[in-house]
C-alpha cells in the first residue's frame, strides 16, 4: 500500500443563511487553492450578533488534502 501524508487547516467561512452555506463558502474557498481534499470536519459553529439579532453564521472547518 502507498503511503501518503496529509496537510491540516482550519478555515472559517461566513453565510448571512445558515451554517450550511457559510461551510459550502468556506470549502469553495479552498477548492480554487488547493487539490485533491479529503475530510472537512466542522469545528465550530457560531454567530454574528448586531443590536442582539443574529446577522451572520459562521463555520469554522479542519480540512486535510494530500501533500504531492
Amino acid at each position: 500500500m502507498e503511503e501518503s501524508v496529509y496537510k491540516i487547516v482550519e478555515i472559517v467561512g461566513f453565510s448571512e443563511v445558515s451554517w450550511e452555506d457559510a461551510a459550502k463558502a468556506a470549502v469553495a474557498a479552498v477548492d480554487k487553492s488547493v487539490r485533491d481534499m479529503r475530510i472537512a470536519e466542522v469545528v465550530m459553529m457560531d454567530m454574528r450578533l448586531e443590536d442582539n439579532r443574529i446577522v451572520g453564521y459562521r463555520t469554522k472547518l479542519k480540512v486535510s488534502f494530500k501533500l504531492e
